[in-house]
């Protein structure tokens, strides 16, 4: 199993970290335009192997792609980060024609590959995907869903003063400040629904906060995450090169499902071998079917100013 990470920078090392510690890749493939720096992250990524039980080989590559070849997996984060202020949206300029040229050099040398677009404006990125390498929908996912309702996770153990672990939760929706959907009707403590434990006007917080979750820590850190990041695109690669059939909230082609065409957005799919395996569809409320659309709408918009 090899799997490639394009970008060297704090989510691309820490996305490779995690999969070396998972220990499933026999081989980690980290590329940068940077001169040196992907091999130096994965020299100093190697020497804590011992330290850490991993074999996972890892492997830094100065934009030479003929290292990626065979790769059966490929994560894309390049691009610039979010400064503090910014949104994803105005990203979009810039990364495009990054993404653009990355996946083209990616299935050049790796035609079977299964991409993950981790860029930003994300949704955006992962349909700029689709439309120009020819790829079959499966093979193309965008993070954004994993990551988001790590986050809605995070703050509903902090409202409920419970151990992660009892918790578990959904975002589907666009990956924006505004786009999100955290679906906080599904949510529940050890199968119990979290709204019997927290009134509507606390669920509503949760809701808000974990919308701008990564804007807040833009502000903190004045750029990007990387750990959550990293940990959330791990777990998607894990699920694919395990053939796990796990389900995640991904970015994803849709034709028809959840009433939308022609756009990427994240909804809930199964994550095998073969990528995207199945795309689940869950009943909705009137108010979650609205705010759904309203993302759609917003996605939509930033996808017309892509230059296809």
């Amino acid at each position: 199993m090899k799997v490639t990470v394009v970008g060297a920078g704090a989510v691309g090392a820490s996305c490779a970290e995690y999969i070396a510690i998972k220990n499933f890749a026999s081989e980690v493939v980290v590329l940068d335009i940077k001169e040196g720096f992907a091999e130096g992250k994965a020299m100093d990524l190697m020497q804590t192997a011992s330290l850490n039980g991993f074999d996972t080989k890892i492997v830094g590559s100065t934009n030479d792609y003929s290292k990626t070849a065979g790769s059966d997996i490929a994560v894309i984060t390049s691009g610039i980060p979010r400064k503090p202020g910014m949104t994803r949206e105005e990203l979009i300029g810039i990364n495009a024609g990054i993404v653009k040229t990355v996946s083209e050099n990616l299935i050049k040398h790796s035609p079977n590959v299964i991409l993950i677009v981790v860029s930003n404006p994300m949704d955006t990125m992962t349909y700029l995907v689709h439309k120009t390498t020819g790829l079959p929908k499966n093979r193309i996912i965008g993070m954004g869903g994993a990551l988001d309702s790590a986050r809605f996770k995070y703050r509903l153990a902090e409202a409920l003063e419970a151990p992660i672990s009892d918790v578990d939760g959904m975002v589907i929706g666009g990956h924006s400040d505004t786009g999100m959907v955290p679906l906080t009707a599904h949510a529940t403590r050890n199968s119990v629904k979290v709204s019997e434990f927290l009134s509507e006007e606390r669920l509503d917080q949760v809701a808000a906060d974990t919308k701008v979750g990564g804007a807040t820590l833009t502000k903190l850190l004045g750029t990007s995450a990387w750990y959550a990041p990293g940990a959330a695109v791990s777990g998607l690669v894990q699920a694919i090169a395990c053939d796990q059939k796990k389900m995640f909230p991904c970015s994803t082609l849709l034709e028809g499902e959840y009433g939308l065409n022609d756009l990427c957005i994240g909804v809930p799919v199964i994550l095998g071998k073969n990528g995207i395996e199945k795309i689940v569809e869950i009943e909705l409320s009137d108010a979650e079917k609205a705010k759904m659309q309203e993302s759609a709408a917003g996605v939509s918009k930033t996808n017309g100013l892509l230059e296809l």
